[in-house]
């Protein structure tokens, strides 16, 4: 359970700091400061879900684009999954929105840096 909410929360700051840095990557709930981090916990747990359900079906379809590119192909995985998350979002209607796919990109990058210095600062007690 630690670990579920440790990726939960670790998600929910990476999306904040992409949310941040990238103009295209919006949380436009204007409300409380409250609803605004509900919402992005919202966005962390689908974000998530979509990481753990969808992306290692992609990553398998994909592989021989993985080797082709030696690995760069990722990036484009990982700009879909964070495409797909904006698309749910909206779907469960969360403010979540990110423009296109070169954002996405961008956003995955980001998202991906900041989550592996988050878990690497806070370790798995298993």
């Amino acid at each position: 359970m630690r670990n579920f909410v440790v990726k939960t929360l670790a998600n929910a700051a990476a999306l904040a700091v992409a949310v941040w840095l990238l103009s295209g990557i919006t949380l436009d709930d204007s409300s409380s400061t409250g609803r605004r981090t509900l919402s992005l916990i919202l966005v962390a747990l689908v974000f998530g879900l979509v990481n753990l359900f969808v992306k290692p079906l992609v990553k398998l379809l994909s592989f021989p684009l993985f080797i082709l590119t030696l690995g760069l192909f990722t990036l484009v995985v990982n700009a879909l999954m964070l495409m797909l998350t904006s698309w749910l979002a909206k779907q469960f209607d969360l403010s979540f929105h990110v423009d296109g796919f070169w954002t996405a990109v961008l956003g995955g990058l980001i998202i991906s840096v900041v989550s592996w210095a988050v878990n690497l600062a806070l370790p798995d007690k298993n």
